[in-house]
């Protein structure tokens, strides 16, 4: 089983970057440069992956203040992680017609609510869930998701969610609201490669934005490995002398199933 779990209080990478492949999946962090003031560490994530290969599950954290949110949430998932990997070994159909409940059973839970109302600090939450050819995705503040394929690209789409500021999980809490606020969506993975990229802001607002554009992210991978150009990332945002803490979740789904394609093709 090739699961994985980080928060950024307890292991910092200012001033240094790793990039580590777990499975599939490739894993790049980088706490910020002390010389442009950063101190620590807020970002979180949690990766698992089914030994058959048919689905994984990341959750990506952007925390602020403190990384106590952040842990918060990957403390409440680890304990959930029997019944959400039950869920997950379920039909396609099953599996994506239960996942945003069990989610929002998570979040709006009394205990966790209560939990919340007691750290220090908020945190962006992207979750992101591959199973088949079908992508599902759950989204509070302003992480991003990127999935790069040809067909896409020649038509101008790279971002699947869109970022949504003014929204977090933690002190500050989307789910007290009457109405909760979060995005959500699913989406058909196309035949040949896919590419999935989920990442936190630190990348894409670094000085002299080299990678404000989708397309300048996508560039990294075209000739190298995927932990290649993740670190090739990472030590060009450090060159740069960037503050905030990134984190860089990366990997492939080559789909052998055709596509959806417009009734007159």
């Amino acid at each position: 089983m090739s699961d994985f779990e980080w928060i950024g209080s307890q292991e910092s990478f200012v001033d240094t970057l790793s990039v580590r492949k777990q499975g599939k999946i490739g894993i790049g962090r980088f706490g910020g440069k002390s010389s442009a003031g950063q101190t620590k560490n807020e970002d979180g994530c949690l990766v698992w992956q089914s030994e058959s290969e048919d689905w994984e599950f990341v959750i990506l954290l952007d925390a602020h203040q403190t990384a106590e949110s952040a842990e918060l949430i990957l403390q409440t998932f680890s304990k959930q992680k029997a019944l959400l990997r039950t869920l997950l070994a379920m039909s396609i159909e099953e599996t994506f017609k239960r996942i945003e409940g069990a989610i929002l059973d998570i979040f709006q839970n009394p205990d966790f609510l209560a939990s919340c109302r007691n750290v220090t600090g908020s945190t962006s939450c992207l979750i992101v869930l591959r199973k088949d050819k079908y992508i599902w995705w759950f989204s509070v503040g302003d992480c991003i998701f990127y999935l790069f394929h040809p067909e896409l690209m020649k038509l101008g789409q790279y971002q699947v969610n869109q970022r949504h500021f003014f929204e977090w999980v933690g002190q500050v809490n989307t789910f007290e609201l009457p109405v909760p606020c979060y995005s959500t969506g699913r989406k058909e993975l196309r035949k040949g490669m896919n590419h999935l990229v989920i990442t936190t802001d630190g990348l894409i607002e670094c000085p002299g934005l080299p990678y404000n554009k989708p397309e300048k992210i996508q560039t990294e991978f075209d000739h190298n490995a995927n932990e290649i150009a993740i670190e090739a990332m990472l030590n060009k945002i450090k060159s740069l002398n960037v503050r905030d803490s990134t984190t860089i979740i990366s990997w492939f789904i080559n789909c052998e199933i055709e596509a959806s394609l417009p009734c007159n093709q």
